[in-house]
């Protein structure tokens, strides 16, 4: 699996963005499509998760702020990002996590940088 991430970039607080995935390979048994983000000093942190019977999951601090959305048919996933926050400025990394007994297999894409300002 080849994930490219792509849609980063700098907005002002209260702003928009939106990320995009771009998923490429053998997408077959896949668990969830995530993305995450790794600040200045911070471990990374999952902010999102999309799990394959197609309920989804937040991290608190962006719960009705974000919202994680997939497009099967295009092999995408997006993170909608509303009212941007400066602490949500972050490198951010989208993921699959893939099960093939009897192994699960993690896939990172590179990241997109977002830049909140105040």
């Amino acid at each position: 699996v080849q994930l490219q991430a792509s849609g980063g970039g700098l907005v002002q607080a209260g702003g928009s963005l939106r990320l995009s995935c771009a998923a490429s390979g053998n997408l077959s048994n896949i668990v969830s499509h995530n993305w995450y983000r790794q600040a200045p000093g911070l471990e990374r942190e999952l902010v999102a998760s999309f799990l394959s019977g197609g309920t989804t999951d937040y991290l608190d601090s962006v719960k009705g702020r974000f919202k994680i959305s997939r497009d099967t048919d295009k092999k995408m996933v997006y993170l909608q990002m509303d009212n941007l926050r400066p602490e949500d400025t972050a490198v951010y990394y989208c993921n699959v996590l893939q099960y093939h007994h009897p192994r699960s297999y993690w896939f990172w894409g590179k990241g997109t940088q977002v830049t909140v300002s105040s």
